[in-house]
């Protein structure tokens, strides 16, 4: 998906002067008039960033927030509203907001936050690519391979894993090689950071030489 920012708030004037604004310098945006409309979209998948109003009628935009997050849909939310406070700035920095602006906002803090908003998504995406593709070459694995990743990412030695899984140090080595193969990667650093974003269960049993 091409990356969008998308911008819920009720008020049109505030919907097309922001569009105006992203459309100005080439940025994608879809507008919303309600966070029940946004909510119907975002099911279908959202990739970028959300500028939203506080106050809507129905559900506001400290709501619409947490439902995007329960759903799955965590991309960075910029608020903008005629009436921000203390409190309510901390409660939506809390909940993740990236910043919230006081209408009438000043176009460039506003561009500036949405284009660290869009470069904070691009970082979310690749990660998320990177999960989904260990974990496709993590299913590759045969179920004895995994028990010697897990083994591996624990730190346990070769002759440990051997003990371990009642075989021999040779065919521990045979299994590991075949393991970092079919992992794509090339050190023992690279596997135990592989291991810890697929967030494998790890042995109990301590190191010993």
């Amino acid at each position: 998906m091409t990356p969008t920012v998308y911008v819920v708030d009720d008020d049109a004037s505030v919907r097309t002067a922001i569009a105006r604004l992203l459309e100005s310098v080439d940025l994608s945006c879809e507008l919303f008039s309600s966070a029940a409309d946004f909510l119907e979209r975002a099911e279908k998948g959202v990739d970028g960033c959300a500028i939203l109003d506080v106050r809507m009628p129905g559900i506001t935009g400290l709501d619409l927030q947490r439902a995007l997050a329960t759903m799955g849909a965590e991309i960075p939310v910029v608020f903008v509203t005629a009436y921000a406070d203390v409190a309510l700035t901390v409660r939506a920095m809390k909940a993740g907001a990236l910043e919230v602006l006081t209408k009438p906002f000043d176009d460039q803090a506003l561009l500036d936050v949405v284009h660290a908003a869009l470069a904070k998504a691009r970082v979310r995406q690749q990660e998320r690519d990177l999960t989904s593709r260990l974990r496709r070459l993590y299913d590759s694995l045969t179920p004895r391979e995994r028990e010697v990743m897990n083994y591996v990412a624990a730190g346990l030695p070769n002759k440990r894993i051997a003990a371990e899984l009642g075989t021999t140090e040779g065919t521990v080595k045979a299994h590991r090689a075949q393991v970092m193969r079919k992992m794509q990667v090339e050190s023992l650093a690279d596997l135990v950071r592989a291991a810890d974003r697929l967030e494998l269960p790890r042995t109990n049993l301590h190191q010993e030489s």
